[in-house]
């Protein structure tokens, strides 16, 4: 390639530029290039009671809530019915942000994770970057059902689940390789190294700033050149340059509720895109990503992983409401806790992407978020309890979160490559 990974990728153009993609992927992008948003208005409050069954999850488990909802009226097992939910997105090669066609790490390989937890038997399994097998929300449960851990990783997880019988598959489609191409010669290879947000020594620079109208063209007419060269198809590549400049951090979470007050939760992700390999977020860890328990509720999260970790937020969120907090009141506190992480200091707290959906066991529910997203297109999650429909999130802060990672990449130490 002619250009060089460092000089037409300007940090203090990073966010405008985003910002821009963003905006172009969602007027252009066809049909089967990316998962877009459901194209339905939003309604609601935000929180509520719904009657059992119920099952509540984030916006992207539209396309899967339907079979959910069904398998729990027809007297289905609810976890079952809550992976299902999440099964539809992981089979997608055209979905990014999960199972096949996952945005890989640094070094193009796909790494998922998943959780789970069966609250009528109190049961909980999880797996984390694994490689080569589609469907990691099976797996977790594989593991819940069938040995007495609750946890495996890595290699060990692949291979208990090529033993279960689950296909070994490579899960980077050619799109999401082109798309890290795209990456990888837009890029250095620093740009997921220290320091986070969370080091007392990070400072809020220039990269919030716009660059000159001129300056946002040549650097984007050049990803676009780029691009082609690569062979990202044309339909696609607003999308593919958004992914680049803005790496997603999708996930889908599910909890699922029936009429006799049985409830479950799962969470699964492909993760970061173009995380550290061995990166897990916050979507196999009990307690952060996803909990459960059957004399409260059940709760799960999408965002920022590092952040949620810290607070322990899907627990958290039971553990509030079994004090006697409203769903909404207990996602809320646990969002106040991360502000509390960094002295609700805003140069800071504008880069955190935080969403949880709660439901109670009487049908009572919330998704709360970090930022309520633009006007036109809140922040929202997806609830069924015989009316499929999107809410919008109760926002702890009014305003839209800018891109992550939120610094100039740092040199890396020198260690050797893994290839």
């Amino acid at each position: 390639m002619e250009f060089s990974r460092r000089d037409f990728i300007v940090t203090a153009t990073m966010a405008s530029l985003a910002a821009r993609a963003r905006g172009q992927a969602q007027s252009s992008a066809t049909p089967g290039a990316q998962p877009t948003r459901p194209p339905v208005q939003t309604t609601g409050k935000g929180f509520g009671t719904g009657r059992p069954p119920i099952l509540v999850s984030s916006a992207n488990g539209w396309n899967g809530i339907d079979i959910g909802y069904q398998m729990v009226r027809d007297g289905k097992d609810t976890l079952d019915a809550a992976i299902a939910v999440g099964k539809v997105q992981e089979d997608d090669p055209n979905d990014s942000s999960v199972g096949y066609g996952g945005l890989p790490n640094e070094e193009g390989v796909v790494e998922l994770d998943s959780s789970c937890m069966h609250g009528p038997t109190r049961r909980a399994g999880a797996v984390g970057g694994v490689r080569n097998i589609k469907n990691v929300a099976l797996l977790a449960q594989a593991v819940m059902n069938n040995t007495g851990h609750v946890m495996l990783v890595g290699e060990g997880a692949e291979r208990f689940g090529y033993a279960m019988g689950f296909e070994k598959m490579n899960l980077l489609t050619e799109r999401s390789r082109k798309t890290w191409m795209l990456w990888k010669e837009t890029h250095s290879n620093q740009d997921w190294w220290g320091p986070g947000l969370d080091d007392p020594n990070w400072q809020a620079n220039a990269q919030g700033e716009a660059a000159s109208a001129q300056l946002q063209e040549e650097i984007y007419r050049r990803l676009e050149e780029l691009a082609a060269r690569l062979g990202i198809e044309p339909e696609y590549r607003q999308v593919a340059i958004e992914q680049v400049l803005h790496p997603p951090h999708g996930t889908i979470h599910c909890s699922a509720l029936n009429d006799k007050a049985e409830i479950s939760g799962m969470t699964t992700t492909s993760g970061l895109a173009w995380k550290l390999p061995g990166r897990c977020g916050d979507t196999p860890i009990i307690g952060a990503g996803c909990y459960t328990d059957q004399d409260v509720g059940s709760a799960g999260a999408t965002g920022s992983g590092e952040e949620n970790i810290r607070v322990a937020g899907a627990h958290s969120i039971v553990e509030n409401m079994r004090k006697g907090m409203s769903p909404q009141e207990a996602g809320l506190d646990v969002l106040k806790r991360i502000a509390r992480n960094f002295n609700n200091d805003q140069n800071k707290l504008r880069y955190v992407s935080m969403n949880y959906y709660i439901l109670r066991k009487d049908g009572a529910y919330a998704g709360v978020s970090m930022w309520s997203g633009r006007l036109d297109r809140p922040s929202r999650f997806c609830v069924h309890d015989g009316q499929k429909r999107l809410e919008p999130c109760v926002a702890l802060f009014q305003g839209t979160d800018l891109p992550y990672p939120p610094r100039t990449p740092q040199p890396r130490p020198n260690v050797p490559s893994s290839r």
